[in-house]
């Protein structure tokens, strides 16, 4: 563990956002291979059944990681204020109530699977396939619930590079699993998802282990058991904005599935290979707004205004720098990424137009993810919300003209991205700029 409210605070982000960027990477590393490997040696039919599966499979696990995160802040602000008792219930309370949460959801999404499927327009010859990679996926929920929630108090405890190791360890074995699994085994779709899940196990694994062994804030034996109402309603404060907040964004992307889905089978393949690179592309940046959110909420915690303000203006700096450099990468090498994923020529054909366009807008994403950085890291979860609703309306809302009014196709979704990210930014700057004056007279 870390204590960062000492020392250069520069140096303090980079280090802490290093590990998190190349843990994320890993993770999606996960699903980047079973595309890969689904989409060259099963087909474009299945690559699409695991595409359009993943908006849904993301926003539960986004919203189970929301209330990791909200845990987070709260554990960050009382180890920055050195209040032991508080942490280890706050810590125990969370563990219980999120495991609990995770299996309930699991079991009433997998019953409800075809149901959902069918209201999200996949078509008939996908449906099957997508349902039985649905279902295994939700079986190893508890796994991923697990895995991120001691990830989560860990990094909020100043380390962020533990999980990496353990992430690490478990995308290696998973590219050895999908080839086992899909490539020797011929298993197909669900080849991809048995493999996904064993690894999600072995990272939980290792997690716990490690914690027993090196962290003795978090060793609390049978003390994990204990649930306390008043910290419950505190992390369900916290949790629940933010899972909402998380959710809210991958609700948006189930929007833009539906409607993307009508477009045919390669629009679907293409966003499918799309949304795994862009997601690559994005992570960055949204790593170097949790190190922000760590580094200030710890700060907040020990009483230090000055530095919180300090990480924010830094933070912003790194936000801005990495957009300008993954918009030319992306923008001069679109066909050789898309063509990692497939090589059916219409798939490709509809991925480089939308990553040419992408890359033109990759500075706002990062803009707006310092922002919400910033009001985690303060406490302030309400309008990392609102701003995401904001967002996410006038994205699916501009898309639906755009498609089925103007006939801009395919093209049409990263120009509503585009839109999305600019109203957001109107949204949020009054706010923050009021926060600032707050800070500045309190100082």
């Amino acid at each position: 563990t870390k204590d960062m409210t000492k020392g250069p605070i520069l140096k303090e982000l980079i280090t802490f956002t290093i590990p998190l960027v190349l843990g994320t990477l890993l993770q999606l590393t996960y699903n980047a291979i079973d595309s890969i490997m689904v989409g060259r040696y099963v087909g474009k039919t299945a690559l699409a059944a695991v595409g359009t599966t993943n908006p849904l499979v993301t926003l539960i696990l986004l919203f189970i990681n929301g209330i990791c995160l909200g845990t987070g802040i709260l554990v960050g602000t009382l180890y920055g204020a050195k209040k032991k008792e508080d942490l280890e219930l706050t810590a125990s309370t969370g563990l219980v109530a999120g495991a609990i949460f995770s299996l309930c959801v699991a079991l009433i999404m997998a019953i409800f699977a075809k149901p959902l499927l069918i209201l999200l327009q996949v078509e008939a010859e996908i449906r099957p396939e997508a349902a039985a990679y649905l279902r295994i996926i939700l079986a190893g929920l508890l796994f991923s619930f697990i895995y991120n929630y001691f990830a989560s108090l860990l990094r909020a405890m100043g380390d962020s590079t533990s999980p990496l190791i353990f992430l690490g360890i478990s995308a290696v074995l998973n590219i050895f699993g999908d080839f086992l699994f899909i490539y020797v085994f011929h298993m197909g779709i669900m080849g991809a998802a048995i493999s996904t899940i064993l690894c999600e196990l072995l990272s939980d694994i290792l997690c716990i282990f490690y914690i027993q062994k090196k962290i003795p804030e978090l060793c609390l034996g049978k003390r994990w058991m204990r649930f306390e109402k008043s910290k419950l309603k505190k992390i369900v404060s916290y949790g629940f904005v933010s899972a909402m907040q998380q959710s809210t964004i991958q609700m948006g992307k189930l929007g833009t599935q539906v409607i993307v889905n009508t477009l045919g089978v390669n629009a679907t393949a293409a966003f499918s290979a799309v949304n795994r690179f862009d997601d690559y592309c994005t992570i960055p940046q949204q790593n170097t707004a949790h190190a922000m959110t760590a580094v200030m909420a710890q700060n907040k915690g020990a009483n230090e205004t000055k530095r919180m303000k300090k990480a924010f203006y830094l933070g912003m700096g790194m936000e801005t720098v990495y957009g300008l450099i993954i918009m030319a990468v992306v923008f001069f090498f679109a066909k050789p990424l898309i063509s990692l994923f497939t090589t059916d020529e219409a798939v490709i054909e509809e991925g480089v137009k939308y990553l040419k366009l992408i890359a033109l807008m990759y500075v706002l994403p990062g803009v707006t993810n310092g922002i919400q950085g910033y009001f985690r890291g303060i406490g302030d979860l309400k309008v990392t919300l609102y701003s995401s609703l904001v967002n996410m309306g006038v994205r699916v809302f501009s898309e639906i003209p755009m498609v089925y009014m103007f006939h801009m196709g395919f093209e049409a979704i990263p120009w509503s991205y585009c839109l999305g990210w600019i109203a957001m930014l109107i949204f949020e700057v009054p706010f923050m700029v009021s926060k600032k004056h707050r800070i500045e007279k309190r100082l």
